[in-house]
């Protein structure tokens, strides 16, 4: 008598397509719930309210302008100042620190005793809080016992202290400075990932080949940073368009608003002149600025990655 086979019991059924979605759009509702309560509605509101002449110096009467609050801010002359400013600062800002962070990225991608050390050392700058990093900055440039005037008294290159943030002329640059000695230490850590990825055996055959070190530089290891140049990029000009708290800290839009940058500016309209609605209008402006700049950068470097 044949034995006869019972079905083995399946202990795992694996769950159809139709199934797989409901459970993930389950499972990703609470975060979707969360997420569109803290992002996507404040960011809704305030395009909402930029479109009112809101005020809280008569907060019950807010009209509907629809972008009069654009075509004011586009027709204002210290807007355009403002924004050429920013332009400058992250103009500056950006190609100091590509280049500081390219060549430090590079020595620390080499083997040399206390390399460690040395990695331990550039965090410290990032580690530091902006408002702490700004009234350090400020202490250094200080004109009555700052370090800066001191390094250049005993150098010989001034003869007394200078106010160094009451001059139009070093106002920016000395703020730039202040940025890019909080921001390349990120940015060589992100270009030293993408060196490490670049294979070893690309090198080994431009050796062979007979290339010397620059020739390895110019076309092994620069086409491959591409990458990591246009994630730096990105990153570093959104943070220098949206920049606030060195302005703040070290000058306040000064002197003679030769620092008032458009960050500066939605500070002034929103929170001095109580003008939220004008406000919210120059952070939507600031936000499309950031968005054309990264899609340009990536369609720009999109066909090398």
């Amino acid at each position: 008598m044949q034995d006869i086979k019972r079905p083995q019991r399946r202990w795992f059924v694996r769950p159809s397509s139709a199934y797989d979605q409901r459970s993930a759009m389950l499972f990703l509702a609470p975060m979707m719930l969360v997420l569109s309560v803290v992002a996507v509605f404040p960011v809704l509101y305030s395009f909402w309210i930029s479109l009112h002449d809101l005020k809280l110096t008569r907060p019950h009467r807010v009209p509907f302008v629809w972008f009069d609050n654009y075509v004011k801010l586009f027709t204002d002359p210290l807007f355009w100042e403002s924004v050429g400013r920013t332009a400058s600062f992250t103009v500056m800002s950006v190609l100091a620190i590509m280049v500081i962070a390219t060549l430090m990225s590079l020595l620390l991608n080499e083997n040399f005793r206390g390399r460690r050390v040395l990695s331990a050392i550039l965090l410290i700058p990032w580690a530091i809080p902006y408002v702490a990093n700004g009234l350090m900055w400020k202490w250094i440039y200080d004109s009555g016992y700052g370090a800066l005037n001191g390094l250049l008294m005993q150098m010989g290159l001034i003869d007394k202290y200078v106010v160094m943030l009451g001059d139009t002329a070093k106002t920016m640059p000395l703020i730039t400075n202040a940025f890019v000695w909080k921001e390349v230490p990120l940015a060589t850590i992100l270009l030293l990932v993408t060196l490490k990825s670049i294979r070893a055996d690309l090198y080994s055959a431009a050796k062979v080949d007979g290339a010397n070190v620059l020739q390895r530089f110019m076309h092994i290891t620069l086409p491959q940073l591409v990458p990591g140049f246009a994630l730096v990029m990105i990153y570093e000009s959104m943070m220098a368009i949206r920049h606030f708290d060195l302005f703040f800290i070290l000058t306040e839009g000064g002197p003679a608003d030769a620092s008032h940058v458009v960050a500066w500016q939605v500070y002034v309209e929103t929170f001095r002149k109580l003008a939220f609605g004008t406000g919210s209008a120059l952070a939507y402006i600031m936000a499309v600025a950031t968005f054309v700049l990264a899609y340009f950068v990536i369609r720009s470097t999109s066909r090398k990655l």
